[in-house]
């Protein structure tokens, strides 16, 4: 069985990551590592009135986790933090039990699905996601927004 793992998609997503770069003022911050291939992902984001206003990333991670990226960071700005928690879900589920891919803004996920033959590969391709849930509720924790989960 041959799969695809770094298909034509992935690498066209992985070289195109939206919103890289600082913010000059940020609302919440995260930075997640993989202690397994050395990845780290950085996010600042800005919220208004729970919804995210503003995004920055600063990646440095295979193009698996490149290409997450660039998924999570098309669709950021203007989710909620149960979107981002739903679509990291749904990702490690596909990811790590067969699940179906992410539905909704984040539906791209689809296209990294070939990573769950490669489990030393999960933690990387779902870092961005990571970062991006601890982003947002530090960003909730410094504006004084409770969390509803």
């Amino acid at each position: 069985m041959s799969v695809d793992l770094y298909s034509q998609r992935v690498l066209e997503l992985a070289a195109d990551i939206p919103h890289i770069g600082k913010l000059t003022q940020a609302d919440g911050y995260a930075r997640k590592l993989s202690r397994l291939c050395g990845s780290t992902i950085e996010i600042e984001v800005c919220l208004d009135n729970g919804v995210v206003s503003q995004a920055a990333i600063e990646p440095k991670a295979c193009a698996l986790g490149q290409a997450s990226a660039s998924i999570l960071m098309r669709h950021l700005v203007g989710a909620r933090l149960e979107e981002i928690v739903q679509a990291r879900d749904q990702f490690k589920a596909m990811l790590k039990s067969g699940g179906a891919p992410p539905l909704g803004r984040f539906w791209e996920l689809r296209y990294l699905e070939s990573v769950k033959d490669y489990p030393p590969r999960h933690t990387s391709a779902l870092l961005p996601f990571e970062a991006a849930v601890a982003a947002v509720l530090d960003a909730m924790h410094t504006k004084g927004i409770k969390q509803n989960a």
